[in-house]
């Protein structure tokens, strides 16, 4: 078979393995740094040619539930989202293992320690442990792009998903990478054999889940033999190293001639316990090395039952938050530290703020003038670019908490007997996870405002479509909201004064109102603007 080597991010490493495996859909919604995998199949050629499903799903539990589908009848799917998003597809996740697959499905989870652009440093492999679902963890680009084709095989041969886990650095640092020239076919339309188990009743899933149970302790086996998992005795054996992922790479980095010590690296789970267990025969103290949360570190301690001392980040030797560094595996396997100058002076700190000409300012601008007329305003905010109205010059929100929190922390705050009690949420974000929290506030009418900042657009992660796009209204009306208090205005310097009477009038009004103030990104807006242009120079 013919090979090609190209220069890709990780995810377009992982994006080009799947779609030469025979990719028939991906479902997403955009997050970094998972959002190149998806962008990267929608321009592939061979995917375009293929018409392989790549259009952004309204969140993540939509996601996983419609690659679900797609894997029921047969074909490899795939669905990408950051590691919160691992909360909101949860159910349809964890219940995956219940049901098991027919076509090969892959579900990648980009974790982001030291929250480059997150909430949180958690962990992925907590949620496919808990589900006994099998995860592949890339040390670097190659295996990245290898592990999508493994991936889809164990998924068909054990009927089970599989989570490919990466992080931010790995994600988004370039490598060379050797891929086939030419795809692999799609998998043809088929059907479950054993269909039972995809109706999750309690009959049924009892049953399945002693099949699932077994499934397990099979793929612990299988994570012995695995190409992913490697012993490699070392000539000191005064310490033993587990390394996972691409902190195996940070290892390698501090031995270029090879490390002394055994190491072994981990990169497919189950853990390979029978590798750790000669580890720890071999070698009186074990050094963990992994990026994200102490997952092997802490799991260590009910396979190894003798007294092999276990370091890493619970104990110290490694920082307990934060990315791993190759500075910082350095020094915990007891090598010096190197000497590093001082960055520049001239280098100043950019903090984010939201672009000039951002219809976003001009909302929060006359929100906080009609917020100084009372005496104790709130604010809840919500996941996307206005976000950064909670810094300064606006100062403009009191809470971000997780997608869609805006609107129920509003009427929860309302319940209490707050007001006014104003919610802040994106287009994006709305039709991702505000509309069932509308749904509350309509319900009972609660006491709050609603304003849905409509950039047109999904602006945080670069622009993708917006599932809401011209609907907003017709969405807020069709959930129950008072026609005559779903409102629509233009975010406009211009209109500044009229954007401050409409805020007031409808927190005057004590019930549920919505306001729309709708104005495109001016990121979107120039890239539209340089694309007629050009239609119009080749007319």
């Amino acid at each position: 078979m013919q090979h090609i080597k190209q220069l890709l991010l990780g995810d377009e490493a992982l994006a080009l393995g799947a779609i030469n495996a025979g990719l028939s859909g991906v479902y997403a919604y955009p997050g970094t740094p998972s959002t190149e995998i998806t962008e990267y199949i929608q321009s592939n050629a061979v995917a375009k040619q293929r018409a392989i499903h790549s259009h952004w799903s309204s969140n993540e539990k939509t996601a996983m539930e419609e690659a679900l589908g797609m894997s029921f009848c047969g074909r490899r799917s795939m669905v990408c989202m950051k590691h919160v998003g691992m909360n909101v597809c949860a159910d349809p996740f964890v219940n995956s293992a219940m049901t098991g697959t027919n076509g090969g499905l892959i579900v990648v989870a980009a974790d982001d320690p030291s929250m480059h652009s997150s909430q949180n440093e958690q962990d992925s492999r907590f949620y496919s442990d808990f589900a006994f679902i099998p995860t592949f963890e890339p040390s670097n680009q190659q295996e990245a792009y290898d592990m999508a084709a493994d991936a889809f095989d164990l998924s068909e041969k054990w009927q089970m998903p599989v989570m490919l886990r990466m992080v931010t650095r790995l994600f988004h640092s370039r490598a060379v990478v050797c891929s086939d020239a030419v795809a692999a076919p799609e998998r043809p339309l088929s059907y479950p054999e054993h269909t039972r188990q995809w109706v999750l009743m309690p009959g049924n899933s009892k049953v399945r889940y002693k099949e699932v149970l077994r499934i397990w302790q099979q793929l612990q086996q299988v994570s012995e033999t695995s190409p992913y998992n490697k012993y490699i005795d070392g000539t000191d054996h005064s310490m033993g190293i587990i390394a996972s992922g691409i902190a195996y790479n940070y290892l390698m980095e501090n031995y270029p001639d090879g490390c002394p010590y055994p190491v072994v690296k981990i990169s497919q789970y189950p853990l390979p316990k029978a590798m750790i267990q000669r580890l720890a025969a071999e070698c009186p103290k074990i050094l963990v090395i992994e990026e994200g949360q102490p997952f092997i570190e802490d799991r260590l301690r009910g396979i190894i039952d003798h007294g092999t001392s276990i370091m890493g980040r619970l104990s110290g030797e490694l920082p307990r938050t934060g990315e791993l560094t190759p500075d910082a595996v350095r020094l915990a396997v007891g090598l010096p530290a190197l000497s590093r100058s001082d960055a520049s002076e001239i280098v100043a700190p950019r903090p984010p703020a939201l672009c000039q000409g951002c219809g976003h300012r001009d909302v929060y601008h006359a929100l906080n003038d009609v917020m100084a007329q009372y005496p104790n305003p709130k604010v809840f905010g919500d996941i996307g670019c206005y976000t950064l109205g909670w810094l300064a010059p606006f100062n403009a929100i009191d809470s971000v908490v997780d997608m869609g929190a805006s609107i129920t922390m509003a009427k929860g705050a309302a319940d209490a007997g707050q007001h006014p009690s104003i919610a802040v949420i994106g287009d994006s974000t709305f039709t991702h996870s505000g509309m069932t929290g509308l749904l509350d506030a309509i319900n009972e009418n609660s006491d709050i405002t609603v304003i849905i900042s409509d950039n047109l657009t999904t602006g945080m992660t670069g622009g993708q479509d917006s599932q809401g796009t011209g609907k907003l209204e017709d969405i807020c009306r069709g959930l129950g909201a008072d026609p005559a208090h779903v409102r629509t205005i233009d975010s406009l310097p211009r209109n500044h004064d009229q954007m401050m009477q409409l805020f007031k009038e409808e927190i005057e009004y004590h019930g549920l109102s919505v306001i729309v103030s709708r104005r495109e990104c001016i990121q979107t807006a120039r890239r539209h603007a340089a694309a007629a242009a050009k239609k119009q120079s080749k007319a």
